[in-house]
């Protein structure tokens, strides 16, 4: 197959399905954190350019998306605009002309806003002792189905009230955001 990783740095999805024998490119408007297939640039020029996938997977930025920072719109004069024109952004990559779409972000506008997810996983159900909430806005593709599930109370990245661990920092959006290796891998066993 050939495989888009659209808003991508880390490389890690385009590397799960590169490993598996696919064609995988990852795009991103920075560049990659992993040598490997990428074009660093606006994945909707890009997209306009080079049609010809069967698959793309998007991990748009979640910063004016996720309910954990949806309370600043109220406070930030300038911020709802910036959370409608993430919104457009969403629609233009899920209506990109290629047969096969999943959309990931986390909890937040997008589901009220255009459509509630068609699931939502944890990175506990693919073998990451992790906690972190991600919807999937599913086209073309079957729902992830668990891979090996850990249950435990509490996670190695929560505290103990179950907040993420890492602290305000520079980089803190970067490493939030970057995928978990299991659901890679179930992504690209499941739907290459």
């Amino acid at each position: 197959m050939r495989v888009l990783i659209a808003c991508e740095y880390s490389g890690t999805v385009r590397d799960a399905f590169k490993a598996l024998g696919h064609e995988a490119l990852s795009c991103d408007l920075l560049p990659t954190d992993k040598p490997g297939q990428h074009h660093q640039g606006d994945i909707i020029e890009f997209i306009k350019h080079n049609p010809d996938w069967d698959l793309m997977i998007c991990h748009p930025p979640c910063k004016y998306l996720a309910a954990s920072g949806l309370h600043w719109n109220k406070r930030i004069i300038g911020r709802e605009e910036l959370t409608l024109e993430s919104l457009n952004f969403v629609t233009l990559l899920f209506n990109a002309p290629i047969p096969k779409i999943v959309l990931e972000n986390p909890i937040g506008r997008i589901s009220s806003a255009i459509r509630k997810p068609d699931q939502i996983i944890q990175p506990w159900m693919f073998g990451d002792d992790a906690s972190k909430a991600t919807c999937l806005w599913l086209k073309g593709v079957t729902k992830l189905k668990a891979t090996n599930v850990i249950k435990k109370l509490r996670y190695a990245n929560q505290t103990p009230s179950g907040q993420n661990k890492l602290g305000p920092s520079i980089d803190r959006w970067k490493l939030r955001s970057k995928t978990y290796q299991g659901i890679a891998d179930a992504m690209a066993f499941q739907w290459g």
